[in-house]
């Protein structure tokens, strides 16, 4: 599993940003049920009076309630009388008409003690005078916001007055003992009768409780959203950041490769790990830093409130939570083998594409399209199924949370009516624990989801660290040395030997021989002797497994490969383009080189005739993998760009196959002037093409069949004649 701690780093200011957003966002969503109680609780059931102990009372009102009080003292604490010569009285009168009609006599709340402790002791006096009047009446009828009336107040004041001092004081004992939803009930409606006294509208009052909490709701929401927004950018920014460096990083891994590693690592593999399974790690730690981080805040806090609102119902919270984990699980075990399978299906599938569309002349020459889409057809049926399943697992994930949350919601609905007709509860209390246990419940759907998600991209980060964590089998030594100032280009090859990785034995045995700087060495022998492993072992693409290589008495592997290859001009056997102009691709080794530079090297390669006859010249595009020239042409372009580098050891790896006989002498006669002072090493198969070398090496099932001269080699080595002699007659040889 790759350790995503360094590529996280950066983003520890936006990370710590982000999780303030999120406590944000947390603290948000978790207060609107709290205000979504209060305006049902209060306002819609308690008519918008959000205190039991209102801010007036009228002289006659404040003594019928301290009559029927258990705690006369608070009550005469918390309020005091109001004269018209106070400053508070102007504030009041302009709020409650009636306050300066001349027999209301008013009291205001003074301040001296807290609101809950003055709402607490009215409530009691309140019920308790309701208890005294069902004793008096023997009914049991509770009050209602609508069962008394302000004209109906000089009445019960007067009635009050009656009641025995033994039917209060038991009246105030049963009050002192009642349900607090109970005494809430009855000291709203008292209120509301008090503030009508007082010559409130309680329409206004209503509309003025609810139009606060809802713009409340609606401040609280929008900050949400805000925060939510910031979040997702956040987030976003710091996906995005870490795949960048993801890219780069095994993109430039993936450049110091040799062709060992290139070997064990398919194209095809490379190109889905730097794409599909980076969009996995930039998916899940978007996904991580929205879900995962929310989930806790969301799932903790929902649950201590869902608790705080009423403990009895919260057994429905664990039982939800139970079976949520089992479904998780099970899910877990069933996706968890199927992501690994996954991504091995999608290389295979890119694989598949990469060789038919690179192969399609191929393809149709041999009459194969049949045969090449089944097997298309098959790797894609293998990635279909797969996917299918995963797909038909998390669709029933869905609606099995759906049918989880709808459950729980009427489990809480019937459990709460019956909490709410006990008088424990309130309906707004009911409506918010539903909201809190969805909460909970949806917390622990994103976990869910976090635990199908993770799987796949543990699948995805493990590939991308085979590719980082690759051991590199070429590399440069700690302590490079350097190359002469003016390097000659000697090659010399000391009892090399080299084996493939894995391989059983060596493919090339006991190789020496020393190319000379100036002259033309030349290498040749049957498909399969070692050729081209013999010249790719000069620039490091693979490492000599016994032996060493110099250049100019220096060993090879002691300098860094920039270095190493910075003095040699390579044209591989199969001539490779860039996307560009002609222009672009004979500067690719050297991006200073002067329009006369590369004309020349053009007409050295033999290029410059059909360069010429483009309408735009050296300025001509080139098709990515120039596959808008021939072979020949590519030829010519890639020998042409080897030698703008002007490098002291030019490679020629069977680089003249596709040039015809008169094109292939009038360019060796060019580019032995060109390259008199060079080592030239040229792997060919024709014997024309190397005839008069300085200098011929034949190759032997990995072995030094002969060396030296066309003449030479004619009279000395039978291999080396029975490959003239297949090519021209006896008397051409």
């Amino acid at each position: 599993m790759i350790r995503l701690r360094r590529y996280i780093k950066p983003y520890l200011l936006l990370l710590l940003a982000a999780f303030f957003f999120l406590f944000v966002q947390g603290m948000a969503d978790l207060y609107l049920p709290n205000l979504m109680s209060d305006m049902v609780n209060v306002g819609i059931q308690r008519s918008g009076v959000e205190h039991n102990a209102p801010e007036v009372l009228s002289s006659d009102a404040f003594s019928m309630l301290c009559r029927f009080s258990d705690d006369e003292d608070l009550l005469k604490k918390a309020y005091e009388p109001l004269s018209s010569e106070q400053e508070r009285y102007k504030a009041l009168a302009e709020a409650y008409p009636s306050v300066s009609d001349p027999g209301y006599q008013p009291v205001r709340l003074s301040g001296k003690v807290l609101q809950e402790e003055a709402d607490k002791a009215v409530e009691k006096a309140e019920a308790a005078l309701v208890f005294s009047l069902q004793k008096l009446s023997g009914r049991s009828e509770t009050v209602s916001n609508t069962s008394l009336t302000r004209e109906a107040l000089p009445e019960l004041y007067a009635a009050v007055s009656m009641v025995p001092s033994l039917i209060r004081e038991e009246a105030i004992a049963e009050a002192a003992e009642t349900d607090e939803s109970i005494l809430s009930g009855t000291g709203a409606a008292f209120s509301l009768l008090f503030l009508k006294e007082a010559g409130a509208d309680p329409d206004a009052v209503r509309i003025r409780y609810i139009a606060g909490v809802g713009g409340k709701m609606l401040l609280v929401t929008i900050l949400g959203a805000i925060a939510s927004l910031c979040v997702s950018f956040l987030a976003a920014k710091t996906g995005a950041g870490v795949a960048r460096r993801l890219r780069e990083d095994v993109f430039q891994k993936v450049e110091q490769f040799s062709h060992a590693e290139f070997d064990r690592f398919s194209t095809a593999s490379l190109i889905n790990r730097t794409t599909n399974d980076v969009t996995q790690i930039q998916n899940i730690l978007n996904m991580i830093i929205r879900m995962v981080c929310y989930a806790p805040i969301m799932g903790i806090g929902g649950a201590v409130l869902a608790l705080q609102t009423n403990v009895s119902m919260s057994r429905i919270i664990i039982a939800a939570i139970l079976l949520l984990l089992t479904i998780m699980i099970v899910v877990f075990i069933i996706a968890m083998p199927k992501f690994k399978i996954l991504q091995s299906l999608i290389d295979r599938l890119n694989l598949v594409t990469r060789e038919i569309l690179t192969g399609t002349p191929v393809i149709r020459a041999f009459g194969t399209e049949a045969h090449e889409e089944k097997r298309f057809d098959q790797a894609n049926q293998d990635l279909t199924g797969v996917t299918l399943f995963v797909n038909r697992v998390m669709t029933v994930l869905m609606p099995l949370m759906t049918l989880i949350m709808s459950s729980i919601s009427v489990v809480i609905v019937w459990s709460g009516s019956h909490l709410i007709d006990a008088g424990e509860i309130q309906i707004g209390d009911m409506m918010a624990f539903i909201q809190y246990s969805m909460m909970v419940i949806i917390a622990f759907l994103f976990i869910a989801v976090m635990f199908i998600m993770i799987p796949r991209a543990s699948v995805s980060a493990m590939r991308i660290s085979e590719v980082l964590d690759c051991e590199l089998s070429i590399t440069d030594p700690p302590q490079p040395e350097h190359f002469p100032e003016d390097v000659k280009g000697r090659v010399c090859f000391d009892h090399v030997c080299f084996r493939y990785q894995g391989a059983s034995e060596d493919v090339l045995h006991d190789i020496s021989f020393t190319a000379e700087a100036g002259e033309t060495t030349a290498i040749i022998g049957m498909t399969g002797s070692g050729k081209s492993t013999l010249i790719h072992l000069i620039p490091r693409f693979y490492d000599v497994t016994a032996g060493q290589i110099t250049i100019d008495g220096v060993d090879i592997r002691r300098v860094t490969q920039h270095e190493l290859r910075e003095q040699i001009g390579l044209v591989p056997q199969k001539g490779v383009l860039f996307s560009g102009d002609i222009a672009s691709n004979l500067r690719y080794g050297r991006r200073d080189a002067t329009e006369e530079e590369i004309a020349e090297a053009s007409r050295i390669s033999q290029a410059e005739e059909f360069i010429s006859e483009k309408p735009e010249g050296f300025h001509s595009p080139i098709a990515q993998g120039g596959t808008n020239v021939s072979g020949g042409q590519k030829q010519r372009l890639a020998i042409a760009r080897a030698l703008v580098k002007c490098s002291p050891v030019y490679l020629f790896d069977d680089s003249f196959s596709a040039l015809d006989f008169k094109t292939d002498a009038a360019l060796r006669t060019a580019l032995k002037k060109h390259t008199g002072h060079s080592t030239v090493l040229i792997v060919a198969q024709r014997i024309s093409t190397i005839m008069y070398a300085d200098k011929i090496i034949v190759l032997d099932r990995g072995r030094i069949a002969g060396m030296g001269t066309h003449n030479q080699l004619l009279k000395d080595c039978e291999i080396y004649r029975e490959i003239a002699v297949s090519q021209n007659s006896d008397r051409e040889v």
